[in-house]
């Protein structure tokens, strides 16, 4: 069974350019430096747009992983979704909601996934721990460098 969780990121910056950046191929290698992630084939620099698809290669639990998503969602400036279609989950479905607020803007990251590899304990106890820091840390990054 797929387990789902959710990451919420306060900005003090413009929802509609939180949505542009987390669109951004480069900006997303920036903010994934500790896991020496790249984009290796596919859309691998500028924007990704609906249909178009990116494959990573990153350091995970110490060991090489490469994952191709695809964006199969884009509304502009408040929603996309992008969906593993080849790599190492069962599935992994990738929602990005971005909502203006009183103070900038609100982002929601909402993540669906199940793994081939571990169960359902191991996904709650180490996989979903360590994918919702990675989301986090992802998020500061974009935040940061909108600031």
């Amino acid at each position: 069974m797929p387990y789902t969780f959710t990451v919420v990121t306060e900005a003090p910056s413009d929802a509609a350019a939180l949505f542009d950046l987390s669109l951004d191929i480069d900006a997303h290698v920036e903010s994934m430096s500790g896991s020496a992630e790249r984009a290796i084939a596919g859309v691998t620099t500028g924007r990704i747009g609906l249909g178009e698809t990116v494959t990573w290669r990153a350091r995970h639990f110490g060991i090489w992983f490469t994952m191709t998503s695809k964006i199969t969602a884009l509304e502009p400036p408040t929603r996309f979704v992008d969906e593993q279609v080849k790599g190492p989950f069962r599935s992994f479905v990738h929602e990005h909601v971005f909502e203006r607020t009183a103070d900038g803007s609100r982002m929601t990251d909402t993540i669906t996934v199940a793994s081939p590899v571990f169960g359902r304990l191991a996904e709650r106890v180490v996989l979903v721990p360590y994918l919702r820091r990675l989301i986090a840390e992802r998020n500061r990054v974009l935040v940061r460098s909108l600031s």
